[in-house]
């Protein structure tokens, strides 16, 4: 009986980490706009401590207290501003974006802009100041950096992951919550098979493969391409609690399951479970 009692305290408990945050009270709905701009007018400036924060201009309104948190990381030979126009984007929908100012395969300087972050939540006078939702952060990047993004998901702060293109650096079976990996059908530099081996080793916890047709390894920059609706609705439901988004991922009907932008679209047992 207590054997029994505790398997079922376990299972309570995995469901209650893999569920999405209720959609933050009055925090704007985008009507399933994924790929268009958010609400909020964004700005952009290095913490001069190797992170950019890209964010809302006024953090803390249009009924959000606060905000949920993206961790960026570059591709090997591209800067921030590389991709400025995506990470303005997500910020537009109301995340705080923490960009990696240099290019590394580590999470290191993922989880240091969250660290910068972290501090400045709790500092009295910051603009942050109570503003940043911690307890929910998602991190991706490109390339390099994607593969950075999957190691950053391995630190227990960090709910999701997305990598773009992501290379195979860090090992996903040290994921805690659920991926979402994309894959160019033309990608010839991290391979579409590249990308699905790491989907492949993620079977612990939710995860999508999602290969789009055609696309090379440069679609990504500048704005995220035809990545940018998906990655964006993955943020907003995981992060933000936009129940508009999950039947773009979730359920018999999902949206992305049939739409002809991918040339594959696959989702493991846990993904297909929720």
């Amino acid at each position: 009986m207590k054997r029994l009692l505790a398997v079922v305290v376990t299972a309570a408990a995995l469901l209650v980490n893999l569920t999405p945050v209720a959609q933050a009270a009055g925090c704007p709905s985008v009507n399933k706009n994924w790929a268009g701009p958010g609400p909020y007018a964004v700005t952009s400036a290095s913490n001069g401590q190797g992170t950019t924060i890209i964010r809302p201009a006024q953090l803390g309104t249009l009924g959000c207290a606060k905000h949920p948190v993206i961790l960026w990381s570059n591709g090997a030979a591209a800067t921030v501003s590389t991709y400025q126009p995506l990470l303005e984007h997500f910020a537009s929908h109301g995340f705080i974006v923490a960009a990696g100012e240099g290019r590394s395969s580590s999470a290191a300087p993922l989880l240091a802009g969250l660290d910068y972050l972290t501090t400045q939540n709790g500092t009295a006078g910051s603009v942050f100041a109570g503003k940043v939702d911690l307890a929910h952060v998602g991190a991706t990047g490109h390339s390099l950096g994607g593969g950075a993004a999957v190691g950053a998901g391995a630190d227990p702060r960090v709910d999701t992951v997305a990598p773009l293109e992501g290379g195979p650096f860090n090992d996903p079976a040290k994921l805690h919550g659920p991926a979402l990996y994309f894959a160019g059908q033309a990608d010839i530099i991290v391979w579409p098979s590249v990308v699905h081996d790491r989907y492949a080793q993620s079977s612990h916890v939710p995860a999508i493969y999602a290969e789009l047709k055609g696309a090379d390894h440069f679609v990504v920059s500048p704005d995220g391409g035809q990545f940018r609706g998906a990655i964006t609705a993955w943020f907003r439901f995981w992060l933000l609690g936009d129940e508009q988004a999950s039947a773009e991922f979730f359920g018999q009907s999902c949206t992305n399951c049939t739409s002809p932008i991918w040339s594959k679209f696959e989702r493991n047992a846990k993904a297909t479970a929720l």
